[in-house]
């Protein structure tokens, strides 16, 4: 970030979302004959400028312009991270740092969610928990 004085960061279409109680923008971000600038970079830039805390900023969907130069995106900028929490999908959450990720493999939801079909009512938690040993 020591170098990104060359690098601009312009918002638009900006809309403040009261019933997500967040603020959306198209952010543009110029920086010519510079690689693209990180998306940790961009948080704590648009943080800055919209008086927020950086870890309640959500960066995404970035494309960079043939050429170079010109990189578009989305920025979302929660009021704080309790309600990022409540509204954010979990794998943009998980990109972020925060919530845990799943444990099982995909194989093995697919066989308890085929054992959990074999039987009906209650006893679709006791197959859910396993076996005791």
């Amino acid at each position: 970030m020591a170098d990104n004085a060359a690098v601009t960061i312009r918002t638009r279409k900006f809309i403040t979302n009261r019933l997500l109680q967040r603020k959306q923008m198209v952010v543009d971000v110029i920086h010519p004959n510079k690689p693209n600038i990180s998306k940790a970079d961009l948080r704590e830039k648009l943080g800055k400028m919209y008086k927020s805390p950086s870890d309640a900023v959500f960066v995404f969907g970035f494309k960079t312009a043939y050429g170079g130069g010109r990189t578009t995106g989305f920025a979302l900028i929660y009021d704080n991270l309790a309600i990022a929490k409540k509204f954010e999908p979990k794998y943009r959450l998980l990109r972020h740092g925060i919530g845990a990720k799943r444990t099982a493999s995909r194989k093995q939801r697919k066989e308890k969610k085929h054992r959990q079909m074999k039987v009906r009512g209650t006893k679709k938690a006791k197959v859910g928990a396993g076996k005791k040993k």
